[in-house]
Formats: C-alpha cells, sequence, structure tokens
C-alpha cells in the first residue's frame, strides 16, 4: 500500500447534512476534510465561507483542508484561519504578493499551500517551494466538481517531486480534479502525496466511502 493519504472533496457530499457526511468520512479512514471556498468571480461557482466552516469544525478532529478560490485573497485569510482551517491554499493570480500572503497564513499559525491552474506555470511555485507545506496541482480547471482529469498536468507532480526530492523540502504534493481510483494510480506513481477526490467517494460503489477510499490510497 501507499502512503498517500486522501482528502475527500465535500463539494459533492449532501450539503443538508454536511456535518453527518464528514462524520461518516472520518469513520471511513480519511486523513483531511478539503474544503472548496469559491467566490464567484475568481472561478465560475459559489459555495460557502468561514461561517459554514467554522459551524463544521465541532464535528471531526481530522485536519481542514481550505483550498482558497477566492480573489483578492489576502485579506480574507484571517476568516478562514479564525474559522478553522488547518491548511491553508491559495492562488498565485489571487494575490498582489504572494510571499506576503504566505507570511500572512503561518502567522496564524496555519500550514500554506500555493494552487497551480491547469495553465499556471510551475515557476509560479518553485521560488516559493522552501516556504510552504503544500502544492496543490489542479489536474481540472477550477470552479466544479465532476470533471475529466487532465493528464498532461502530471508533468508538474513529476518537477515538482524531483525539485522537492533533490532539496529535500518538506513540502507535500496534493492533486485535485477528476480523480478516480483508475488515473489515482498514476497521479501516485507521478509523485502525490495527497489526492483529493469528490465525486468517486461519494458516488463509486454505491457510495461506500471505506471501499472507494481504500481503494484510491492503494492505486
Amino acid at each position: 500500500m501507499s502512503n498517500v493519504k486522501i482528502s475527500p472533496s465535500i463539494l459533492s457530499a449532501d450539503f443538508s447534512k454536511l456535518g453527518n457526511e464528514i462524520q461518516d468520512l472520518e469513520k471511513a479512514g480519511a486523513d483531511f476534510i478539503h474544503i472548496d471556498v469559491m467566490d464567484g468571480h475568481f472561478v465560475p461557482n459559489i459555495t460557502i465561507g468561514p461561517e459554514v466552516i467554522d459551524k463544521l469544525r465541532k464535528y471531526t478532529s481530522l485536519p481542514f483542508d481550505v483550498h482558497l478560490m477566492i480573489s483578492p485573497v489576502h485579506d480574507f485569510i484571517k476568516n478562514f484561519a479564525d474559522a478553522g482551517a488547518d491548511i491553508i491554499t491559495i492562488h498565485p493570480e489571487a494575490t498582489n504578493d504572494l510571499v506576503s500572503s504566505i507570511k500572512k497564513i503561518k502567522f496564524y499559525n496555519k500550514k500554506a499551500g500555493v494552487s497551480l491552474n491547469p495553465k499556471t506555470s510551475i515557476d509560479k511555485v518553485l521560488p516559493v517551494l522552501n516556504l510552504i507545506d503544500l502544492v496543490l496541482v489542479m489536474s481540472v480547471n477550477p470552479g466544479f466538481g465532476g470533471q475529466k482529469f487532465m493528464s498532461e498536468t502530471l508533468e508538474k507532480v513529476k518537477i515538482l517531486r524531483k525539485e522537492i526530492d533533490t532539496k529535500k523540502f518538506k513540502t507535500q504534493i496534493e492533486i485535485d480534479g477528476g480523480i478516480n481510483i483508475e488515473n489515482s494510480k498514476i497521479a501516485i506513481k507521478a509523485g502525490v502525496d495527497i489526492i483529493v477526490s469528490g465525486t468517486t467517494i461519494f458516488k463509486e460503489n454505491g457510495g461506500d466511502l471505506k471501499k472507494n477510499i481504500q481503494l484510491l490510497k492503494t492505486g
């Protein structure tokens, strides 16, 4: 079995019972809870804000892996830190000063991540790899769940894996977008540490969360 960790995306959960869904994910063996925050401006969809995250916090002790797809992001970092995010991931395009925003996340004692859209150059993250805890490689264009996996994004994973290992950074590589039980194998082989999955975890095998998490983990 691989050492890959699973961060189920609650974007595919039943929003009428999110608290219970999160508890079920913890029982099923999830390592994180992935929360997509979208503003309808940076990406063409609107999801939830810090108030909802704050309410969900009591349902689990699992780390909240919060992906902020909002712009401008800098002034909202404190809100999500206070709400209970454990990892705060931002996009380079969503801030005027990426290093300053990373430092702000760290100021609140949170882990910092940087996300790369499919069209975003890997050069946006390489200079800050030593400052962050996580790189989130988007394998679809962000905004909606259920999209088709873009296999060409794995080239970024391979480059990042080599760079991180060569320089002995502790930065983890996460992948999100269209991940299913089949392509999770090639993502793991490319060097990812964390897999985000929504549709596969909640819909495959009759919604058997435990089975689907284990199948993703084993690659």
